[in-house]
């Protein structure tokens, strides 16, 4: 099996490509949310946007000869989805009226850091190291600054509270959704099993919008060009260009390797808010962004795993399990 993966292992410059393509378009996800959402409204926006993508990749997948999903995938992909999409995601486009689109990404580049926590505080998950432990703290600081008491905040640097404690629980919300799709029973077909979290999580936010007064807030005539050309960015390049190119990373690149997109995005984000958007830059948030950064780092960086040959020889024990089960060929895709 082996032998037939290096056959068909991909060129550096493919990885590369793809892993550029996630660092600049989900970076650029957050300001294409900002513009879609000053003239729409932001929920329906969300829901628009996976309801048209989903759509028209699980329609692809099941023409390529994908088989239909069982009653468990789709519970399973109900629930990444609804942890993601609605959770995650939907809170990202609510806080996008009250929250620099680099505050956002920042806030959201916590993502790691409640991985670990919420992984080191369940059953049976894996106990961070002391590594990991400074990482969280220095992290939490990061924000903390980020974020900070109005006396120190002051002026154009004032960051919303309530925006982006919002942000925070999309960023639990993602973690714990992301955990949980590991082990979920998703179909083999990342593409097709990325359709249908979206799917439900599309159908979840229009629900969602249409209880918290969305659609009276909808007039599709007001809707400026600059949101619509948002809608249009997150649907072509957010959905289905960042996604493809993740998931195809995950089955063919390190694991390690694929998760840097968590402290490059933030940085992107920042640069294109200032530079596109008019977004304060100032002294205290760049302090933030290395802060946030420099954690996310030491909590996803690992040491270099032990042989293989060194790991055969023992008898099974769980660190042969954990190297097993952190196989990026059967890691299972997230959506940003």
């Amino acid at each position: 099996m082996q032998s037939d993966k290096s056959q068909h292992a991909p060129s550096s410059l493919a990885i590369w490509a793809a892993l550029l393509a996630v660092y600049i378009v989900w970076g650029s996800t957050y300001l294409a949310i900002r513009f879609a959402v000053q003239t729409m409204p932001p929920f329906l926006m969300a829901s628009a946007r996976f309801l048209v993508a989903g759509s028209v990749l699980y329609a692809w997948r099941r023409l390529k000869g994908d088989p239909a999903p069982t009653k468990i995938e789709w519970r399973s992909a109900a629930i990444v989805g609804l942890c993601l999409l609605l959770g995650g995601n939907g809170g990202v486009v609510w806080a996008g009226r009250r929250v620099d689109s680099g505050v956002s990404a920042l806030l959201v580049g916590s993502t790691p850091l409640w991985m670990a926590l919420i992984d080191g505080l369940r059953p049976r998950g894996q106990k961070p190291s002391t590594q990991t432990v400074l990482g969280i703290v220095i992290g939490f600081c990061g924000i903390a600054l980020l974020i900070g008491p109005a006396q120190l905040a002051g002026g154009a640097g004032r960051v919303d509270l309530l925006g982006a404690l919002v942000v925070l629980w999309a960023a639990f919300a993602w973690s714990a959704g992301s955990l949980y799709s590991r082990k979920a029973s998703l179909p083999s077909s990342p593409l097709l099993g990325t359709s249908m979290e979206m799917l439900v999580g599309g159908v979840a936010l229009f629900v969602f919008g249409v209880l918290v007064g969305d659609l009276r807030e909808l007039d599709v005539a007001a809707i400026a060009p600059a949101s619509w050309l948002g809608l249009g960015y997150l649907i072509v390049f957010g959905s289905w260009v960042g996604f493809s190119a993740y998931t195809w990373l995950l089955r063919v690149a390190p694991t390690p390797l694929v998760s840097t997109y968590a402290y490059v995005n933030p940085v992107v984000a920042v640069v294109l808010g200032f530079l596109l958007a008019n977004e304060p830059l100032t002294a205290r948030s760049l302090l933030a962004t290395a802060v946030i950064v420099g954690a996310v780092i030491l909590t996803t960086r690992r040491s270099p795993a032990p042989k293989p040959t060194a790991i055969l020889r023992l008898s099974p024990s769980p660190q042969l399990v954990e190297i097993i089960e952190d196989d990026p060929v059967t890691s299972k895709p997230s959506e940003r």
